[in-house]
């Protein structure tokens, strides 16, 4: 299975970006139009990102339903939603910018549901303030792929290409892995080396720019709403070439995914379904969530069903549903509540629509969920409720960036969508998802021109060495003759993440998994992978676990160092939050093959930003220093 360079194929381009889901295609769409010759390098097939998967809408404060919204309310939401430990900075530009990237996508093709009035129609969910979300049905990440993608066909067209010419300034490489990012001497990004999926032929990117857009690590946990591909590559990738990752304890297990058949447990249940007025139910058909409102979020949220239900009638009225409560609080209730003795046969609870809407509304407003449950679990949700319980969805920790250029520490390097770190911070609101993926898609883009435009000297070049070194890592499971397959090691890696390091954390529980951890790895040294590269998924396997217990290992020791619970990181032997550790982002960076951690301040929020709060609200969250420039400091420092 020996390889020389003959055996690899180059191409060479100004932006390689690595992931074609939402964040990936604005982004070379944006370095496109800066007239950069750019490639998309895809894991899948091209249109089969996971962002076909998001399924609600983009939250954009447009204020077509409700005209009382506006960025600095979403700006506000946002910052609750994450407990106070997102990035102030990206949390103020996606407030601001996503409605213009709507607007935008509605500009290249997107056809929205629309209100009788014929604006952008935006519906209720989790979190949000105000209806928010734009959307198409629940299908609404799959109207943003096809329409992003029209468009990268569309400059295609106007440079004379056809779609997949060779020669054309914009391409799509489907079915490509990336294993490594490679560096010039001097430390710069100077390509990425991988190989084509269906013939394991190896290639070599040679750009200035790498953006990473590869989505989460789902798959690194047993019970999870992602799909195959989130194996945590980019997270690894950036790791393994001298960037840093920042909060990975923070993941956010989804409240609604499907519990039964068990084939299908994981299976994603749009928060459309809680956002268009579906509730939650226990076995004794109590509706729970009024139990679990906390303290913090007691004046948002309604007190009796009555109230509730006012929300969607009454634009006045600000007190939402307790089912629209932030995801981390939704999925710990119900798994309060199996945990008590009350959850469905299957180990869930029930999420019951069919009672609240006409199957007239749901088949239009939910007809994927419609089809979904039919299909796969003979439930028809129009009669009767779903079975639900949490899943493994979304990981807010990622890589360190520039909130402004999506840059991170290794020059040439960007990172948008989920891969990123800190716009979310402990918790991520649904719906803030698509409109991240657009508004720092773009900015990566745009860093990435400006990166290229401020070299002086010649394209930074890979180094002999460093390309032969990733010809060998990939190749070296074909050399061991009785190693072990990685299909079993990925299978207890992930019933040991979904065990120990789950929705509910305890310190002896995390020591053992990293411990655990520590035997994956030296079992993952020996991995074996019998016949060709060509048509080899074992072979893929390999690849993805090495991403899988690298991302694993910082998501447990991120776990472990923090002594508090915060929107997805919930200690049962810290169960409060705390305002000394709401300063500190955890930094987590590779010294050879030894993942460290170091403590981070976090951001100072602006004056004019923190105004926008109560300061009886932000003093649950800050200590008294860090809102002294808040306007109603000295009353506080007086003791009202």
């Amino acid at each position: 299975m020996a390889t020389n360079d003959t055996d690899i194929e180059r191409f060479s381009y100004d932006v390689v970006v690595i992931g074609a889901g939402g964040s990936g295609l604005r982004a070379a769409i944006e370095a496109r139009a800066r007239g950069l010759k750019t490639a998309i390098i895809s894991k899948s097939l091209f249109g089969k990102a996971h962002t076909v998967m998001a399924e609600g809408g983009a939250a954009a404060a447009m204020g077509n339903v409700n005209p009382k919204d506006n960025w600095q309310v979403h700006f506000r939401d946002t910052m609750r939603g994450g407990k106070f430990l997102n990035n102030p900075r990206m949390a103020e530009l996606h407030a601001k910018e996503a409605p213009d990237r709507v607007w935008e996508l509605e500009a290249w093709g997107a056809l929205f549901d629309r209100t009788p009035d014929g604006k952008i129609s935006q519906r209720n969910f989790g979190g949000h303030e105000y209806p928010r979300l734009a959307h198409v049905g629940d299908r609404t990440g799959l109207e943003m792929i096809r329409t992003l993608q029209q468009r990268v066909v569309a400059l295609q067209q106007e440079d004379s290409y056809e779609f997949g010419d060779p020669d054309a300034r914009i391409r799509v490489f489907a079915e490509t892995t990336i294993t490594r990012l490679l560096k010039s001497p001097d430390g710069r990004i100077a390509g990425a080396f991988g190989y084509i999926r269906d013939t394991g032929r190896f290639v070599l990117f040679e750009a200035p720019t790498v953006i990473l857009a590869t989505g989460g690590i789902g798959r690194t946990f047993k019970v999870t709403s992602n799909s195959w591909e989130y194996s945590g590559d980019g997270h690894a990738l950036a790791l393994l070439a001298g960037a840093k990752l920042m909060n990975m304890e923070f993941v956010q297990f989804h409240p609604t995914g499907m519990v039964w058949p068990i084939s299908v447990k994981g299976i994603l249940v749009t928060e459309s379904v809680r956002g268009d007025g579906g509730i939650l139910k226990n076995s004794e058909g109590k509706r729970f969530m009024f139990d679990y409102v906390p303290d913090v979020f007691r004046a948002q949220y309604a007190e009796t069903e009555e109230e509730a239900d006012r929300w969607y009638t009454d634009p006045d009225h600000n007190r939402r549903p307790p089912e629209l409560l932030p995801r981390d609080e939704v999925a710990r209730s119900i798994n309060s509540e199996v945990k008590a003795g009350r959850g469905t046969p299957h180990g869930g609870v029930y999420l019951d629509i069919a009672s609240r809407r006409s199957a007239e509304y749901i088949l239009t407003r939910l007809p994927s969920m419609h089809h979904q449950f039919k299909e796969l679990a003979d439930v028809d949700i129009t009669k009767e409720p779903m079975e639900i319980g949490p899943t493994c969805h979304y990981v807010m920790g990622g890589v360190e960036v520039d909130p402004d250029t999506a840059a991170a520490s290794v020059p040439g390097l960007f990172a948008a969508g989920e891969v990123s770190g800190g716009m979310h911070g402990s918790n991520r609101l649904g719906g803030n998802s698509l409109s991240d993926l657009l508004v720092f898609g773009k900015r990566a883009g745009d860093g990435a021109a400006d990166y290229i435009s401020s070299l002086a000297d010649a394209k930074p070049s890979v180094v002999q060495a460093d390309l032969d070194a990733a010809v060998a890592e990939a190749l070296a499971p074909f050399a061991r003759a009785d190693g072990e397959s990685p299909y079993e090691v990925h299978a207890e890696l992930q019933q040991t993440m979904n065990d120990l390091v789950g929705i509910i954390r305890r310190e002896q529980e995390v020591r053992d998994a990293l411990s655990a951890l520590e035997k994956f790895k030296e079992r993952a040294a020996n991995l074996s992978v019998p016949g060709e590269r060509a048509y080899n998924p074992g072979w893929h396997y390999a690849q993805d676990l090495r991403n899988m217990l690298l991302v694993a290992e910082c998501v447990a020791m991120a776990a472990l160092e923090r002594e508090e619970s915060r929107g997805g990181h919930t200690r049962e032997d810290h169960p409060e939050m705390s305002p000394e550790w709401r300063k500190v982002n955890l930094i987590l960076s590779l010294n050879g093959d030894k993942v460290e951690m170091v403590h981070q301040p976090i951001p100072v929020v602006r004056e004019d930003l923190l105004a926008l709060f109560d300061i009886s609200e932000l003093k649950k969250y800050m200590t008294k220093e860090e809102l002294a420039g808040h306007p109603g400091a000295a009353a506080l420092e007086e003791g009202h």
